[in-house]
């Protein structure tokens, strides 16, 4: 789902960069007064910007040679709230950018747009919808679900338009080249079928070790739990569970074969030659950006891909573990 740079054209890179500053700016402020009530919130930050993270890191193998990942939107936006898990998801998307060169540039808007913004609003919403109803685990499985395939829809959508909007005066796509009717069921077809479940199953199971050890700490937790959270033992068991991310991360390599709609350039002009599409790619994709981030693909040179996907994870969490003692400083300095 992470998009690319070169698939959107920059007319639709800048409207959604337009669309979604003003989202997470509003997150920020919403957050600061969170954090104003909740201290606890801050460090929850980095540890909700790490699981979704390293859940992404793991990949899934779909029917058709592709493969997929979870999230974690819905899971965060049910923990600390929708704005704190829009604000989480996007440090994580930022760093996956700009680090390790999974997920474009140029098109950070669009994907913060689909998975830190559309995800855990609508994961959320469904679940609030089924809690009042008094079906809240339900709302859980559901809210997970539909989150992740609303944002792979809204992905499709962006796809599929390039070829409407981004062409030539002979009418060949300067950008993503795939049509609607092609670009939203597949992008539907891999989280309908598989990672929709991958996503679901993970979120229902860390809610209920949470609802068990530390229910207060849901955001939308009732009223009526009067009893001492115990923050610190979920912090320590959120970490545990980390490490143990961290230490399996490998396993994402096991899936063969790309996401669909994040081929590299060499990789889709197979594609198109294969389909009899085209023997060259886009203009627009040809000419594009090219940025070299430091630990493209999670890769660190001279190591094996194994040991660098752990160490990469591993740089992950430990930036924004920083980033929560920063701002954990800068809070107990302006108190």
């Amino acid at each position: 789902m992470h998009i690319p740079d070169n698939y959107l054209s920059p007319q639709t890179c800048t409207f959604f960069f337009a669309a979604t500053i003003p989202i997470v700016g509003l997150a920020l402020k919403k957050v600061k007064l969170q954090v104003a009530e909740k201290k606890e919130t801050v460090p929850m930050l980095g540890i909700s910007a790490s699981l979704s993270f390293l859940m992404m890191m793991f990949n899934v193998p779909i029917p058709g040679g592709t493969t997929a990942h979870a999230v974690g939107a819905t899971l965060l936006a049910i923990l600390i709230g929708p704005y704190a898990a829009s604000l989480s998801v996007t440090l994580a998307l930022v760093t996956q950018a700009f680090l390790f060169g999974d997920g474009g540039i140029l098109a950070l808007g669009a994907n913060v747009f689909n998975m830190a913004v559309v995800m855990p609003f609508v994961g959320y919403g469904i679940y609030r919808l089924f809690q009042k109803w008094h079906h809240e685990k339900l709302g859980v499985i559901l809210g997970a679900y539909l989150g992740i395939n609303a944002a792979a829809l809204m992905a499709g959508i962006e796809l599929g338009l390039q070829p409407l909007i981004a062409h030539d005066a002979a009418g060949q796509p300067l950008y993503a080249p795939y049509p609607l009717h092609i670009a939203i069921p597949a992008m539907l077809f891999a989280h309908l079928l598989i990672a929709g479940w991958v996503e679901a199953g993970f979120t229902v199971a860390v809610y209920q070790f949470i609802k068990k050890v530390a229910p207060n700490e849901l955001y939308a937790a009732p009223q009526k739990l009067t009893a001492v959270t115990p923050t610190k033992k979920l912090h320590r068991a959120l970490y545990t569970f980390i490490v143990g991310l961290i230490i399996l991360s490998p396993i994402g390599l096991l899936a063969s074969g790309t996401a669909w709609g994040e081929w590299d350039a060499s990789e889709l002009l197979q594609q198109l030659k294969t389909a009899h599409l085209s023997q060259v790619l886009p203009t627009g994709m040809a000419h594009g950006l090219n940025f070299n981030a430091l630990f493209s693909d999670y890769a660190i040179q001279g190591l094996p891909l194994p040991l660098g996907y752990m160490l990469s994870a591993l740089t992950a969490v430990l930036i924004f573990y920083l980033i929560g003692k920063l701002v954990i400083n800068h809070y107990a300095t302006h108190a």
